[in-house]
């Protein structure tokens, strides 16, 4: 727990680790506050025409016992990896605490993953069983021959050949001892984005959860707060939905709100935490940009947001600026990755905030900007951002692939493979991926501060850049964009969009080529998949010829 203070210093200084030796996520997230408050709301699941579904503390202790003593009937035990394939809601919470209090491994999958991201994720991690609904069962049904270590199949739907998740719930003993996992005991794998090569599934352990509250009350402003009610567009099934909100949410007895809708829409997201009352939310960047195409969002919506924290990409200056003027918040914007997560982060309430930074090394953890030897480099000069080892929220190893785990670290530090410059004041600002930085005519590019230009035309949506080969330059930068609505892609445009950047950076940080597209290919996570778009800089010329 962060200590309440009004300045940085006294925060860092007045911080201090408390790992303990035994540590179960399922019990610290539901049967600590169960035995305190069974009646206390959990969970709350929106409803479009309607109040809210609610769960309470009480409830969710009860059927996610039952739950592990179904799944133990069915052969599960400790150290068995169980895939979820769920969307946010009940079953999904009630499903991860009862693998946690069985010492089993959860393996979080996105619903949206085709049958091939499906199978690699499954094989990889060795998935003994899947919890899905109908949708997600269908798809496992496809692959189940290929799968050879899955053994039970359980839905919360109706599906042929599969166990009843009711079943496993209603059917089994609401009482359950949960198995004694220390605090370094495996919980959690997660697969990396895919960003930069293939997914690699990053072993957490039951300790990452305390490793994450520092990062979550800082961007929220000491969270919990009285009142405080949370929501995030983003899957339960990415670090960013998972860790960044529900679980520490739980920890905390914050009340989360859950939605089944699988697809950004900004009207929708504003609707949401209007008709909750949401207080505090996790945005990533890509939906933030979205949010910002609605006109006059707090005249047209009652939203009584106390916080709002973004992080997974670079947010911006932009959005940043808009967040104030349009929704009078300053967006708290923090960095992490999947094998270690929110490490640096702003609060607007103790003056941590700069437009453009990613913030302030979250109190308890050592980051820093290090060249390719592991060397600290001198403040304002590019790098690698990297955390020192040990920490709490620092995976274990990547499952199954000790190369990429050694590859991962130089010395004391784990590399993140991000580039980043860190002021004299310690603030750092976020380059970009290793892959992602251009370069061309001799200067380094990062794309983030390009991409915060362009979204700032009043007829770009969303937009990427991107390197493209090229025999002067080695490579020019090439912009992709998304139009807001009523706009039509021209050469007229495509010329105006190079000015506006040209004049506001500068000449060689233009983009010397553009396409116009109707989507941004993403992540489940919400991230651009730059690769993609460098492959495809490769192949085009100007979309709009």
């Amino acid at each position: 727990m962060l200590p309440v203070r009004d300045n940085y210093e006294d925060l860092v200084g007045d911080f201090v680790w408390d790992i303990p030796e035994y540590f179960n996520m399922g019990t610290a997230v539901c049967d600590d506050w169960a035995e305190r408050e069974p009646d206390r709301v959990c969970l709350l699941h929106f409803v479009p025409d309607g109040e809210p579904d609610t769960l309470t503390y009480g409830q969710m202790s009860a059927r996610s016992n039952a739950l592990a003593n179904g799944l133990a009937s069915l052969g599960v035990s400790r150290g068995d990896r169980l895939a979820l394939l769920l969307p946010q809601g009940f079953e999904t919470a009630i499903a991860h605490i009862a693998i946690y209090k069985l010492g089993a491994i959860v393996v979080p999958l996105a619903l949206l993953f085709g049958v091939d991201a499906l199978e690699y994720r499954l094989k990889t991690s060795g998935a003994k069983c899947v919890i899905t609904n109908a949708s997600g069962a269908a798809k496992v049904t496809e692959i189940s021959e290929k799968l050879d270590q899955l053994a039970s199949v359980v839905c919360v739907d109706d599906f042929p050949e599969t166990v009843s998740f009711d079943a496993l719930t209603d059917g089994f003993q609401a009482s359950f001892n949960t198995v004694a996992t220390r605090a370094d005991d495996p919980a959690l794998m997660i697969f990396t984005s895919g960003t930069t090569g293939p997914p690699k599934g990053a072993l957490h352990a039951h300790r990452v959860l305390l490793g994450h509250l520092p990062g979550i009350q800082l961007p929220h402003e000491f969270l919990p707060q009285p009142g405080d009610l949370f929501w995030t567009p983003a899957d339960w099934a990415w670090a960013g939905g998972l860790l960044n909100v529900l679980m520490p949410a739980l920890y905390f007895g914050v009340p989360v709100v859950s939605s089944a809708a699988q697809k950004f829409d900004p009207e929708t997201a504003f609707r949401i935490m209007a008709q909750t009352g949401v207080r505090n939310a996790f945005i990533p960047p890509t939906a933030l940009k979205m949010l910002r195409t609605v006109d006059n969002p707090a005249k047209r919506f009652d939203l009584n947001l106390r916080t709002i924290g973004s992080g997974g990409e670079s947010l911006g200056r932009e959005t940043y600026e808009w967040a104030k003027r349009e929704l009078g918040i300053t967006i708290n914007e923090f960095y992490g990755q999947t094998e270690c997560n929110l490490v640096l982060s702003s609060c607007g309430r103790i003056g941590v905030t700069r437009a453009g930074s990613i913030g302030l090394a979250v109190p308890g953890h050592m980051v820093a900007i290090v060249d390719a030897a592991g060397n600290e480099v001198a403040a304002g000069t590019p790098g690698q951002i990297a955390v020192k080892h040990p920490d709490p929220v620092m995976f274990l190893r990547y499952w199954n692939n000790e190369a990429a785990t050694r590859a991962k670290f130089v010395g004391d530090w784990m590399l993140t493979g991000d580039q980043g410059i860190q002021g004299e004041d310690g603030y750092v600002e976020f380059f970009g991926r290793d892959d992602d930085v251009i370069t061309s005519a001799g200067y380094r590019i990062g794309p983030g501060e390009i991409e915060d230009c362009l979204t700032a035309h009043p007829a770009v949506a969303l937009a990427a850049a991107v390197g493209k080969p090229d025999p002067l330059r080695t490579e020019i930068v090439k912009a992709y964009i998304v139009l807001k609505p009523g706009q039509k892609p021209s050469h007229a445009l495509a010329g105006e969009i190079q000015d506006w950047v040209k004049v506001r950076l500068s000449a060689h940080e233009y983009p010397r080529e553009v396409a116009f597209v109707d989507t941004m290919p993403l992540t489940t996570t919400g991230k651009v998949i730059r690769r993609e778009l460098r492959d495809r800089a490769i192949r085009e010329t100007r979309s709009y010829d």
